[in-house]
């Protein structure tokens, strides 16, 4: 990135993907503000990172999220150069036994909050004309599982979201793109490899073998910000290893007999 001071606004950081989204960037110079609806331990996060800011906010509150933005841009008085909208929940639970009141609440949180974050940063982000904003959806918007309620279709609503935005925000030199996390050992997902049986079959399935870290997710993040990725626009980077094209790994088949001269 540029030696000009910028700032980046990281949601749900304070902890998992979000809290590591913020180390990271501020290691590569960013003045960061971390945005959560947990006052107590975004606060703790940011107090952790050299002149970060916290924000308590819930990102579903258009007017608080408005309010929000006027108090960032206050405080830190440089320029805006990238939103990374990672907040987001999930209900695991069976489709079939998924209440209204879950399936509405996590497409309010996920979607709805990355609309209104995206819409209140980025009319800044076009009067400036310049910086990148990067959502973060999931392999579940590709590949859906039936276990994680209204999440996966959530995911897939947000990555239609971010090529939306990117139609209305490029030509005012603002880029949208999507990172998809895949099996990654951190935030949401940490519980799950606790069981050492899930560790195993699920990192034996990723075909470069390992689980994925939250650093890789925060590397293509800070990517996607940079002037390095400036003709990336309205794209989907999955960050799994490579689990969303091995399909045929797990469907075994009988080499087929050599023909022809």
């Amino acid at each position: 990135m540029s030696t000009e001071p910028t700032l980046a606004v990281v949601t749900g950081a304070a902890g998992g993907l979000g809290a590591a989204i913020a180390r990271h960037l501020a290691s590569e110079g960013y003045a960061v503000a971390l945005l959560d609806n947990d006052r107590a331990k975004v606060e703790t996060q940011a107090a952790g990172i050299a002149g970060a800011r916290a924000y308590a906010v819930d990102i579903t509150d258009e007017a608080a999220v408005e309010a929000t933005a006027d108090l960032v841009e206050h405080d830190f008085g440089i320029v805006l150069r990238g939103l990374v909208n990672n907040a987001g929940i999930v209900r695991f639970g069976n489709l079939m036994q998924h209440s209204a009141a879950d399936f509405r609440k996590v497409l309010d949180v996920n979607l709805t909050g990355t609309f209104i974050m995206a819409r209140v940063f980025g009319r800044r982000m076009m009067q400036q004309r310049r910086g990148a904003i990067v959502n973060i959806t999931s392999l579940n918007a590709f590949a859906v599982s039936p276990d994680a309620g209204s999440y996966p279709c959530s995911k897939a609503a947000v990555a239609s979201l971010t090529e939306q935005f990117a139609l209305v925000l490029g030509p005012h030199n603002v880029r949208v793109n999507a990172v998809a996390p895949g099996f990654i050992d951190a935030g949401m997902s940490a519980p799950i490899y606790q069981d050492p049986v899930a560790r195993e079959v699920r990192g034996a399935a990723v075909p470069i073998g390992r689980l994925g870290r939250a650093e890789d997710v925060a590397e293509a993040v800070a990517f996607l910000l940079s002037d390095k990725a400036g003709y990336i626009h309205g794209q989907h980077i999955l960050v799994d290893g490579g689990v969303g094209c091995s399909l045929k790994n797990h469907l075994p088949r009988k080499a087929p007999v050599a023909s022809g001269h």
